[in-house]
């Protein structure tokens, strides 16, 4: 899978320029897939979202794709969504329940990643009145 932050060094790739790195820390060129020549070395994309926002997911949460496979967690519910990709770009069939083995290996994934890179959580509002 390729994302948005992978344009910036594939312009610079592809352009000759040399890769700056402190600019696009989490971005690897496409370039070669784009002639047919190599496939990415990267396992998997990681989002972090602990925030709340008006694009994307709606509220604070994590994702993963790996593979075909994408989970989906949301923070303020500790819940899951697994989907496969492949069969379902929409995402509208949940299969977490259906393949809880792989939910739970890509949840471990996910929480795995969170830790390495030292990412943020949003703090408890304490003046928060449900």
């Amino acid at each position: 899978p390729v994302i948005g932050t992978d344009i910036y060094p594939s312009i610079l790739e592809m352009a000759g320029l040399p890769m700056k790195p402190n600019q696009h820390i989490d971005g690897v060129s496409i370039a070669p897939l784009l002639s047919g020549k190599k496939t990415l070395e990267r396992e998997a994309i990681y989002w972090h979202f602990p925030h709340y926002s008006n694009h994307g997911m709606q509220s604070p949460g994590g994702a993963v794709r790996f593979g075909d496979y994408k989970l989906l967690e949301y923070f303020e519910n500790n819940t899951i969504q697994l989907f496969n990709l492949r069969d379902d770009i929409g995402e509208r069939n949940d299969l977490s329940r259906e393949e809880p083995e792989r939910a739970a290996k890509l949840l471990a994934k996910l929480q795995a990643w969170r830790q390495s890179v030292s990412a943020k959580m949003m703090p408890p509002n304490p003046d928060y009145i449900p």
